[in-house]
């Protein structure tokens, strides 16, 4: 207790140090947050890219042995930029990720893209993420809590290289996109010869914002996982309601109930500063199915001793057709007044397999580069 007294009071010591560099000159991007409002592309002068360092540390501590300490939870590289009117490239990289089985230098690349748009369209190519109707699968990687997810969010291999096309109305409320890329479930993409293919629909209205889609996950030469993936987020003044539907299966006239995903997470906000949220899911994927996401196909026994001697707060695999019921809840406040790049946050999470809990309180920051040596380079003069 003393441990996390101390590391709380040095984190708004922390903060507090850092509000006058960052309203001076903040415009830190946050791609895909949950909890921020998309700021990427906005402002962005043609042939000056907006560079970030996004980092988030914590303290973490779990019932399962008396696990804690101190530890970070990801170090991205973020830049984003045009190039004249119509083109417009973005990439997020980890820092910190370990290279994979390939040993190739993208297998810490989140994202790689480039974008054309013309009109209403806009056709993209590079390394991008699965094209889901979900807010939580949406939702940038250091805006989420890894034990307050779905097992699904975070086993499934989203970040795929493919192309795809994007229709968006004139109000720029309505968007239809299609995208064709490598299967998640082709472990060595240029070799395994699968393919995933894609259709969705992004929705924005000032009470109701959807992401939803249909997918077709090649497995197996000819043979595909569908999935129907709706995310849906309600607004009613500072009160927000996530809700995320998603069903797979390779028939669904025999195989609907096997394998489903339901997330909802409800939030309120107090002003700009603060803003509090829980999350409660279910979970189930069927001992029967044909596939699996991590490509491991272990017999139920074996899953079910790998939870056995799992020490951490979620499970290793969900097993024995037994349901999944993960929850949660935090607050996150924001020290700074005029943006989001700075924030403090406090979260616990538990679940229904392990029945153990997780308490982790933490510091995120974005670090705009390009603003930081503008300003010190105006200082200098």
């Amino acid at each position: 207790m003393k441990k996390l007294l101390t590391f709380l009071v040095a984190m708004f010591v922390v903060a507090g140090s850092t509000v006058r560099a960052q309203e001076v000159n903040s415009s830190a991007t946050q791609p895909g947050a949950s909890s921020v409002e998309d700021v990427t592309m906005k402002n962005v002068v043609d042939g000056e890219p907006k560079i970030s360092l996004d980092t988030r540390f914590g303290y973490e501590h779990q019932s399962s042995n008396r696990r804690g300490g101190f530890g970070g939870d990801g170090f991205l590289l973020n830049v984003d930029g045009k190039i004249g009117k119509s083109l417009s490239y973005s990439l997020s990289h980890s820092l910190v990720s370990p290279a994979g089985d390939d040993t190739n230098i993208f297998d810490a690349t989140r994202w790689l893209t480039l974008s054309y748009d013309l009109g209403n369209f806009t056709f993209t190519a590079g390394k991008d993420a699965l094209m889901v109707g979900s807010f939580e699968y949406d939702a940038y990687e250091l805006d989420c809590y890894y034990e307050m997810g779905s097992m699904f969010n975070y086993n499934i291999n989203c970040w795929l290289w493919g192309a795809s096309a994007m229709w968006t109305n004139n109000a720029e409320t309505t968007s239809f996109a299609f995208q064709i890329a490598n299967s998640p479930f082709a472990f060595a993409p240029k070799e395994d010869n699968l393919f995933a293919y894609s259709l969705g629909w992004y929705g924005s209205w000032e009470q109701y914002e959807s992401i939803w889609s249909v997918n077709m996950m090649e497995y197996e030469p000819g043979k595909f996982v569908k999935m129907l993936a709706l995310g849906n987020m309600f607004y009613l003044g500072n009160f927000e309601l996530m809700f995320d539907y998603i069903t797979r299966s390779t028939d669904f006239s025999k195989g609907l109930g096997k394998d489903y995903t339901i997330t909802v997470q409800p939030a309120y906000n107090f002003g700009e500063s603060l803003r509090l949220f829980g999350r409660f899911g279910v979970e189930k994927t069927a001992d029967d199915v044909s596939y699996d996401f991590l490509g491991e196909y272990l017999p139920v026994e074996d899953k079910m001793l790998a939870n056995d001697e799992n020490a951490c707060v979620i499970p290793a695999y969900l097993a024995n057709n037994k349901e999944y019921i993960y929850y949660g809840a935090g607050l996150e406040y924001f020290p700074l007044k005029e943006d989001k790049s700075v924030r403090l946050h406090a979260v616990w999470a538990s679940n229904n397999y392990t029945k153990r809990h997780m308490i982790n309180v933490g510091l995120t920051w974005k670090f705009d580069v390009l603003g930081a040596m503008k300003y010190l380079a105006g200082e200098a003069k």
